[in-house]
Parts: C-alpha cells; sequence; structure tokens
C-alpha cells in the first residue's frame, strides 16, 4: 500500500471509529504524522485527496476539520464527476434517473405529510402559470426535488439531485424541439401529483417511471 493510501485509511479508521467526530478538527500535522507513523508529506498529500471529496475541509490558517459528512455534502463529488459525461451517456444517466425516481416516488406516496403534499401542488401551479421554457424547467426540477426530499431517504435525495443537473439540457432541448413536450410534462406532474395525494405508491412509481422515459425516448431518437 502506498504511503499516502495508508494515511488515507488510518484517518478513516479514526473517523469511522468515532475517534474524530462530525465537524471536528484534527491534531496538529506535526503531531498527528508523529502518532500514525507516517511523514507529514504522506499525511498532507492524504488530507489534500480527503478534502477533494468533501471528508475534510482544510480552512487557512484554522486547521483541518472533518466535514458533517451529510449525504449531501459527500456526494457533491458524484455529480462533479457526472458532470464530465459524454452526450452519448446521458441515456445511462436517465436510466439510472428513472429508476431511483420511481422508488423515491413511491416512497413519498407512502411518507410524504400533508403539508409536503400542499407545498407540492403549488409548485404544480406554477408550472400551470409557467410563461416560457425556463420557468417550466424550473418548476419541474423543484417538483422533483421536493418529491426526493418528500421520499424521507436523504442518500436517495442526493443522489437524485446529483443526476438532474447532467440531465437538464436533454430536458430543455426537448422542451425547445418537441411541440407538445410542456403540455406532457404538465399532464404528468398531474397524475404524478393525483397518486401522491391518494398514496397510491404503486401509480406514483408507474406514472414517475414513464415521466422520465418519454425523455429517454425522444432523446434516443434525436441521438
Amino acid at each position: 500500500m502506498a504511503l499516502t493510501d495508508e494515511a488515507i485509511e488510518r484517518i478513516k479508521e479514526m473517523i469511522v471509529s468515532g475517534e474524530l467526530r462530525p465537524g471536528g478538527r484534527l491534531p496538529k500535522e506535526s503531531d498527528l504524522a508523529v502518532r500514525l507513523g507516517l511523514s507529514r508529506n504522506s499525511l498532507r498529500e492524504a488530507v489534500k485527496a480527503l478534502s477533494l471529496i468533501r471528508v475534510l475541509d482544510v480552512r487557512q490558517g484554522d486547521g483541518t476539520y472533518v466535514t458533517s459528512l451529510q449525504p449531501a455534502v459527500l456526494l457533491d463529488t458524484v455529480g462533479f464527476i457526472i458532470d464530465f459525461h459524454r452526450d452519448d451517456s446521458v441515456l445511462d444517466l436517465l436510466e439510472v434517473r428513472r429508476i431511483l425516481e420511481s422508488e423515491a416516488t413511491a416512497l413519498a406516496a407512502r411518507k410524504m405529510t400533508d403539508e409536503q403534499l400542499a407545498e407540492l401542488g403549488t409548485v404544480i401551479d406554477g408550472m400551470e402559470s409557467a410563461a416560457d421554457i425556463n420557468e417550466l424547467i424550473d418548476a419541474d426540477l423543484e417538483f422533483h426535488r421536493q418529491i426526493a426530499r418528500g421520499a424521507g431517504n436523504p442518500v436517495l435525495a442526493s443522489l437524485i439531485e446529483s443526476l438532474s443537473a447532467p440531465t437538464l439540457r436533454a430536458r430543455v432541448w426537448r422542451g425547445l424541439t418537441q411541440a407538445d413536450a410542456a403540455d406532457s410534462t404538465r399532464e404528468q406532474h398531474r397524475a404524478i401529483y393525483a397518486a401522491l395525494r391518494s398514496r397510491d405508491a404503486n401509480v406514483a412509481r408507474s406514472w414517475a417511471a414513464v415521466h422520465i422515459a418519454g425523455v429517454e425516448e425522444w432523446l434516443r431518437k434525436a441521438l
């Protein structure tokens, strides 16, 4: 094992064991290097690597801290990597998004509170009154974001959020080039919302799959 990899593993062990907690500050570099039996250079490289994936937060002049380790923070890295996708890989991303969002929507049908559903209803209203494709897309993003949160699983919500931006261009492109795309989007969102309100998880799951599959089908033909 390379020395930097060993340093990463040792720091990870300290976090997993609870010796270093979310928000906690790492000991001084010189002290930690001696304690772990590593060179300061290896430790420095390990800290740099862990900061890139949002496990550690290096604050200039203050020290190095463990981040909150919340899913939304750690999965930022996933979104960053996905941003480098090729156009022909968008179909793969949409397929993953369809699988995840279908199940998230089914969960949301069981778990969303009446207050959350009422808030989602205002997003539907905003979608109906959208003046152009940009407003419609904004409302669409918020609609899916609220459902993902309503599923009650922050890891799932973060994964869906990380997949949302890379597929945004395809959705905008479809909205600009397919005549009935806006009407179809509104109709499908209303169907999803109705299923959520009636607490019908199976119907909610099916409509969510149909909704994203529509973008997949259009993009496959376009490519």
